[in-house]
């Protein structure tokens, strides 16, 4: 018998199309650590840039808030006690919403790993979650941003950034040289905390201001007079931190090369794309095992 017309069963609907946002990773040009307050939170002063690689964040419309976790790093969080979620609800509390979001964290970047992964994804919840939700108070942000973390002001704002306070105090940066990146990590996690607890001796003077319309060659001439203050603290604990610095100052147009934050992941400066790009593919070539990337630092913020 034939089957009655008018009975087939109904198309599902289209999932909602996903807003989403982008992570950058947050490079830390130098670091100087310049001393510490009462409360035992450390003043800093240094110069953050960000790569054009990253994590990324979707959300679409739900009645409750969720994460779900996705990407190579996937497994090295926890979901429950995430800061994407943190953020999401901060964001929900002050301003009032109701609403619920369904989100996925593609985690791209390695975790514990000197280059704010957590941090800019919860700056990336902010912009996303305010999109979703029609929040355009960008104030409300920016209040909320130091709550979750000292980074995350410098991540919201992802802009290359003078930063300084306990990494409160921002001042945009707006004539880098067109620099790129070779960005290294050794498949080893780094507790800030822990390099923080092992940084020994007196606390460092503020660096110079950073040269005006310099060529990228005298930018890193620059970036050479200043450091990394946790990267020697960084080195005690993790040793492999030296191999892979020295990998990246043997590579051809390498100009400077340095730890970035608390570590492990370096940082390798090069002026032309090619000679970053080819840096990475030796290094890859003889490193199965290390995180490597080779990127541009970003001029404008994240989408």
């Amino acid at each position: 018998m034939a089957a009655a017309r008018g009975t087939e069963a109904a198309p599902a609907p289209a999932p909602a199309p996903a807003t989403v946002a982008d992570a950058p990773a947050k490079i830390n040009l130098f670091l100087h650590v310049t001393g510490r307050r009462a409360d035992g939170y450390h003043l800093l002063d240094s110069l953050v840039v960000f790569a054009a690689v990253g994590d990324r964040l979707e959300a679409r419309p739900a009645t409750a808030l969720t994460l779900r976790l996705a990407g190579p790093f996937a497994a090295a969080l926890n979901g429950a006690d995430n800061l994407v979620l943190k953020a999401a609800r901060a964001l929900q509390a002050a301003a009032a919403i109701a609403a619920g979001a369904d989100i996925t964290l593609h985690k791209e970047l390695p975790v514990a790993s000197g280059i704010g992964g957590g941090s800019a994804d919860a700056a990336a919840t902010l912009r996303l979650l305010a999109r979703l939700w029609r929040i355009e108070e960008s104030a409300l942000l920016a209040g909320l941003a130091p709550s979750l973390g000292a980074d995350v002001p410098v991540c919201l704002a992802g802009l290359p950034c003078r930063m300084s306070g306990i990494g409160e105090v921002l001042q945009p940066i707006a004539d880098l040289p067109r620099l790129f990146l070779v960005l290294a990590n050794p498949g080893r996690p780094l507790a800030t905390k822990a390099v923080f607890a092992r940084r020994e001796g007196a606390f460092s003077a503020a660096a110079p201001p950073s040269p005006s319309g310099a060529e990228a060659a005298a930018f890193a001439a620059y970036l050479a007079t200043t450091r990394n203050d946790l990267e020697a603290p960084a080195l005690a604990l993790l040793p492999v931190i030296g191999e892979v610095l020295a990998a990246l100052r043997a590579q051809a147009g390498c100009l400077l090369a340095r730890l970035s934050g608390s570590g492990a992941t370096c940082f390798g400066v090069f002026a032309e794309k090619a000679a970053a790009e080819a840096a990475a593919g030796r290094l890859a070539a003889k490193h199965a095992d290390w995180w490597l990337r080779a990127t541009p630092v970003l001029a404008r913020q994240p989408a």
